[in-house]
């Protein structure tokens, strides 16, 4: 048997973790309060997969629920304490060679009622909108206030020459 390839994201009130594993049969999927349990045929060569997950924080198993595709099978983690970010899936920290997240959907939802996240978010927006080396005399800000870019730049002048 081997584990199917998966990758997981996290939202706010749900974790999400995406099976890839095609033309999937004989399907289970058993939700637990600590766990995660995945089984299926799949594939052309009808390779048997299963992957047993124990989970980084609890989860509602009877709100949790899973939908087949025939290219993979999503599961929709409900979970137990909505809000909590989970940094990671599992219980331990070991990395899982057929686990990873799902840059695509990753979104950092914490950081929008999170003050010091919000003040991060800030300080990242204006490092990039800083642009190139350029712009970083105009953030200095030239003593005498004025904003054109003759007084801003009579700085340079006073610099010597790099050899």
């Amino acid at each position: 048997m081997h584990p199917a390839t998966a990758k997981w994201y996290d939202r706010r009130d749900a974790v999400f973790i995406e099976f890839c594993v095609a033309d999937s049969k004989d399907l289970k999927i058993n939700f637990d309060k600590a766990k995660c349990g995945f089984s299926c045929v799949g594939g052309t060569d009808n390779v048997k997969h299963e992957n047993e997950i124990d989970l980084f924080e609890a989860i509602d198993e009877n709100e949790s629920k899973h939908k087949r595709t025939d290219r993979s099978v999503l599961c929709y983690l409900r979970k137990a304490q909505p809000g909590k970010p989970w940094p990671r899936l599992t219980k331990e920290k070991a990395k899982l060679s057929w686990l990873s997240v799902d840059f695509n959907n990753w979104k950092d939802w914490e950081d929008d009622s999170d003050e010091e996240m919000g003040n991060f978010d800030q300080f990242s927006d204006m490092m990039n909108n800083m642009g190139g080396e350029d712009d970083l005399p105009d953030l200095d800000g030239a003593d005498d206030g004025a904003d054109d870019d003759e007084s801003a730049d009579s700085d340079d002048e006073k610099m010597p020459d790099l050899e």
